[in-house]
């Protein structure tokens, strides 16, 4: 059994993917916190608060129910040194931030606009310890450099609903992956979030990583 427990304040399969794939086992509680009164803000800012919001609602809503003793939730044993990790990401294009796309025509809109050119798309991480309201947060930005869908593709692409669900509309581990040339940086940060980045949190708190791994 890990040290700690961890929970991942995201319904993103792609997270949870991530971080099952190196040895955690989190158990997943979706905040459900909004994502406006960012407007006006950059990219970096506009992940990092959201990432935020998202993991102190979550340790919040935990808090109580282990304020006197552990609680079994989900089949996780949590309690007060529990980590809560939330993640947001978005695209910082040509200096306009882009989160998912309000619909189809954007989302086709934003794929004849991008391109042969690039993007940065920025993942904010934060980590909040749960008994204590500890936490650390961090930004990691990656270069995407986009390929030359026909417009055929494109129509394809946005009609399959992946480009809807993911920030800037594309993401590199499905249907749009073929229209991705390359990125420069760290792939699991446009996965959603970044491992490396991740641990360094864990570290800005003192916590070793190995103690969220669980058992082979």
């Amino acid at each position: 059994m890990p040290a700690r427990s961890l929970v991942l304040a995201s319904a993103s399969p792609a997270r949870l993917g991530l971080l099952r794939s190196a040895g955690f086992d989190p158990l997943v509680i979706v905040s459900g916190d909004a994502e406006d009164g960012v407007g006006g803000l950059g990219a970096a800012e506009v992940a990092g608060t959201l990432a935020a919001r998202k993991a102190v609602a979550v340790a919040r809503r935990i808090a109580p129910l282990v304020a006197e003793r552990p609680a079994l939730i989900g089949g996780t044993k949590v309690d007060g040194t529990s980590l809560v990790v939330g993640c947001d990401s978005v695209l910082d294009f040509a200096g306009e931030v882009r989160g998912k796309p309000r619909g189809r025509d954007e989302a086709a809109a934003w794929w004849r606009g991008y391109r042969r050119r690039s993007g940065a798309l920025v993942t904010g991480h934060a980590v909040v310890e749960v008994g204590t309201g500890r936490r650390a947060g961090r930004v990691a930005q990656t270069t995407v450099r986009f390929g030359d869908p026909t417009d055929a593709e494109i129509d394809a692409l946005v009609a399959s609903g992946e480009p809807l669900a993911v920030a800037g509309g594309f993401t590199i581990d499905g249907r749009c992956g073929p229209f991705v040339a390359g990125i420069d940086g760290d792939h699991g940060a446009v996965l959603g979030l970044s491992l490396p980045t991740f641990r360094a949190l864990l570290g800005d708190l003192g916590v070793p990583v190995t103690d969220l791994w669980t058992d082979p």
